[in-house]
């Protein structure tokens, strides 16, 4: 199958790479020509434009992956709309807000093609392992794009079609909420191991006993004793500023359990402990989530 990947970052190229290493054909584009280059080193084909991406498709249906940031997604539909043929279609595999999504797909369908989001997750460990795609939308172009997620969810990943537009970008939501619930938690529990009353405690050790089994073995805790030991000898975690960024997951989120008067008191911590962060609020704790984040996400540990 061929498809475009319009967005060439830390998970655009890995998706970019895992398609073409599964056999389909992919065409690369990013603002960035140095990112389009590296996909042209591996086999896949360079569009430096917008124009140049549509003219590769020919009599082909169009398939587009945009994997760029939610604050960009209405003004690269709009570019996309002006050019692609009708029938097209558009896959947004971001962070995007599922009532922009909603109202999206609206404007997509209404200029004659499809908008699918497919919440993402995997981070920069998807390439190896497989994505978990939550997928919203027409249910026949999901049969369209399903050969393209099942190359994506190899060996270990997981795809699932949830619905009507927005409901994947929906459950993603959902997702990250609990994600920042549950990094907390750990990076709670992990301080209060360090700065608690018994001191020099073996962090990594109790890291490592809990994850043979126990109730809170986790694929987060495996991260978080893989970073500890990276610092081993760095225990106070010195020049990590414990600034942690939230990307919007939550916050949608927290909106709509306020919406719909459902409360929702650890995310609503977890969430307020990353605002407060980026006013100078920083520990351990912080420390610690800013490490999660780079683990899994390839995120910047500090913000230079």
């Amino acid at each position: 199958m061929k498809i475009a990947i319009s967005g060439l970052g830390k998970m655009g190229a890995q998706i970019a790479k895992k398609l073409h290493e599964g056999g389909h054909i992919v065409v690369a584009h990013n603002r960035s020509s140095v990112s389009i280059d590296e996909m042209k080193s591996l086999g896949m084909i360079p569009a430096y434009t917008k124009e140049e991406v549509v003219n590769l498709f020919n009599e082909e249906q169009m398939i587009v992956w945009m994997m760029v940031p939610a604050d960009v997604v209405d003004q690269e539909i709009d570019a996309w709309l002006k050019i692609i043929p009708k029938g097209s279609v558009i896959i947004d595999g971001g962070n995007s807000d599922f009532r922009q999504t909603k109202k999206h797909a609206e404007k997509v369908s209404n200029a004659g093609s499809i908008l699918m989001d497919v919440g993402t997750s995997g981070g920069v460990w998807g390439y190896k392992n497989g994505f978990s795609m939550m997928v919203g939308g027409d249910a026949r172009t999901f049969k369209i794009i399903e050969p393209i997620l099942q190359t994506l969810e190899k060996p270990t990943g997981a795809y699932h079609h949830f619905g009507e537009p927005g409901s994947g970008h929906y459950v993603k939501m959902v997702h990250n909420a609990i994600e920042y619930g549950m990094m907390e938690s750990l990076a709670e529990g992990y301080r209060l191991l360090k700065e608690g009353p018994y001191k020099n405690l073996d962090l990594v050790s109790a890291g490592e006993v809990w994850q043979k089994r126990s109730v809170i073995t986790s694929w987060l805790n495996e991260l978080t004793v893989d970073a500890l030991k990276i610092q081993k000898e760095n225990p106070e975690l010195k020049g990590v500023e414990g600034v942690v960024v939230e990307s919007g997951e939550a916050r949608f989120a927290l909106e709509v359990g306020k919406e719909f008067q459902i409360e929702m008191p650890s995310i609503q911590s977890a969430f307020d402990v990353r605002i407060e962060s980026q006013k100078g609020k920083v520990n351990f704790a912080t420390k610690l989530l800013a490490l999660m984040r780079n683990a899994f996400g390839g995120h910047k540990i500090n913000n230079e």
